[in-house]
C-alpha cells in the first residue's frame, strides 16, 4: 500500500471523529462554559494584582495581553482529549487486542483521532475566550501571531499526544495510570506555563524549564499568539521539532514492549 492511502486511511479517522465532535456542538459550547468561569476568576486576580503593585507591566506583559495569554492557554488544555483513559480502558478490557489487528497502525489511529477531537474542542474554546477578550479589551493587536500560532499549536498537540500515549501505554504494565497523568497534568499547569507565562518565574526555574518539553505544549503557542516574535518563533518551532524524536522513539519503545507482553500474556 503506498503513502497516500496510507495516509487517507488516517485523515478519514479524523474527519470522521471532527464530523462525531461537531454532531455534539451543544455539549462543546456548554463544556466551554466552564473555561469561561475560569477566565473570570484569573481575570479577578490579575485585576488584583496589577493594582496591587501599581504597574502597568509585569514581566513584559500588559494586563490585557496576561489575559490573552491565559484565554490561550487555558483553551489548549482544556481541548486536550483524554486519550489516557481511553486507552487505558482498551488494556483493561483486552479489546485492545482486536484494534491491533486492524489494517492501520494503532498509534496512527489514536494519533488521528486525537487531533481530529482536539481541533474541534481548541476551535470552540478560543471562539468562547476570544468573546471574552473582545468584550473585555476589544479586537487584539496580535500582528502575525495567529498565523505563526497554527504549526507552534500544531506540534504543541503532536507533542502532548506523544506523551500521554506513552502514559496511557504503561497500563499494559500497571492496573492504574491517573497517578501518572495527574502528575504530568500539575506539571503542564505549572511548569508548562498554562497559569503563568515563564517570564514571571525565577531565572534558575526557568532554566530549568529549558530542558523539559513541558513548555513546548502550553507556554510556545500561548506567547507565541500574544507576544509574536520571528525571531523566538523560529527558535520555539525548532525546539519543538527537536522534542519529537526522542518522545517518539519512547512511545515506539513503550508500545513494542506492551504488544510483545499482550502476545506473551495471551492478549
Amino acid at each position: 500500500m503506498n503513502v497516500y492511502a496510507k495516509l487517507a486511511k488516517y485523515t478519514a479517522i479524523g474527519r470522521i471523529t471532527v464530523s462525531n465532535q461537531l454532531a455534539y456542538a451543544i455539549d462543546l459550547v456548554v463544556r466551554s462554559l466552564f473555561l469561561l468561569v475560569i477566565l473570570y476568576i484569573f481575570v479577578q486576580l490579575w485585576t488584583v494584582t496589577f493594582a496591587g503593585v501599581g504597574q502597568t507591566v509585569i514581566a513584559g506583559y500588559t494586563f490585557e495581553q496576561i489575559i490573552w495569554y491565559l484565554i490561550v492557554s487555558e483553551s489548549i488544555i482544556m481541548a486536550s482529549p483524554r486519550v489516557t483513559v481511553e486507552v487505558e480502558e482498551e488494556v483493561k478490557s483486552g479489546s485492545v487486542a482486536y484494534m491491533l489487528t486492524r489494517p492501520m497502525h494503532y498509534i496512527g489511529y489514536r494519533y488521528a483521532a486525537y487531533v481530529g477531537e482536539a481541533s474541534v474542542r481548541l476551535a470552540v474554546n478560543l471562539l468562547m475566550g476570544g468573546l471574552l477578550g473582545l468584550l473585555l479589551f476589544g479586537p487584539p493587536s496580535f500582528g502575525w501571531g495567529p498565523a505563526v500560532f497554527v504549526p507552534v499549536v500544531v506540534l504543541a498537540f503532536t507533542i502532548n499526544f506523544l506523551i500521554r500515549m506513552t502514559l496511557a501505554l504503561c497500563s499494559f504494565w500497571i492496573e492504574e495510570t491517573l497517578g501518572l497523568t495527574f502528575v504530568y497534568d500539575k506539571l503542564l499547569f505549572t511548569i508548562g506555563g498554562m497559569m503563568l507565562p515563564l517570564e514571571l518565574f525565577p531565572d534558575a526555574l526557568r532554566a530549568v524549564c529549558a530542558w523539559l518539553p513541558f513548555q513546548a505544549i502550553v507556554y510556545f503557542p500561548a506567547k507565541t499568539m500574544v507576544q509574536f516574535d520571528a525571531a523566538a518563533a523560529l527558535r520555539m518551532l525548532g525546539t519543538q521539532a527537536a522534542w519529537l524524536l526522542p518522545l517518539g522513539l519512547l512511545l515506539a519503545f513503550v508500545y513494542r514492549k506492551g504488544v510483545k507482553k499482550l502476545n506473551v500474556n495471551g492478549g
